[in-house]
């Protein structure tokens, strides 16, 4: 099987010192090598508040880690994290599949304006200076003043 992307954000105390923090990165750094996956970015993200209180807590401390690994690192980080002591939550997301997704709707999108150009006659890509000349479409749109109510 092939090495998928995965985030993990795991929310620790909000009274967590800097060096549990670190103790914790180095336990899942320590996991995930050994289990054969690569970390790809760590990013503590700091003390943030909680969207709704969990147990007493209104805030906590966030991490972020993007990772590269199969399924069985996933399940170990899963039940070790489970029964780590200072921590809130965890999340383990699989990040590649929605990429994979949009990259075959944008594929499918191009083939099928590449077909229309041809049966109308156009070459298969859009040359400089054709079509609009902006991004942003919102200029066009239109917009309801309420001028039909009576007041």
């Amino acid at each position: 099987m092939s090495a998928r992307t995965y985030e993990l954000i795991y929310i620790l105390v909000p009274e967590a010192t800097e060096q549990q923090v670190a103790e914790l990165q180095t336990q899942v750094e320590g996991i995930v090598s050994r289990m054969g996956g690569t970390i790809e970015k760590t990013d503590p993200w700091g003390r943030r508040k909680l969207a709704y209180v969990i147990g007493k807590h209104k805030e906590g401390f966030y991490v972020l880690h993007v990772l590269r690994g199969g399924g069985e690192l996933m399940k170990e980080l899963d039940r070790r994290l489970k029964n780590t002591e200072g921590l809130i939550r965890h999340l383990i997301v699989r990040v590649d599949e929605r990429q994979s997704v949009a990259d075959r709707a944008r594929t499918k999108r191009t083939e099928a304006s590449r077909r229309r150009r041809i049966a109308r006659g156009l070459p298969p890509d859009r040359q400089p200076g054709e079509g609009p000349q902006h991004d942003n479409d919102d200029d066009a749109d239109v917009t309801y003043d309420g001028s039909d109510l009576e007041a």
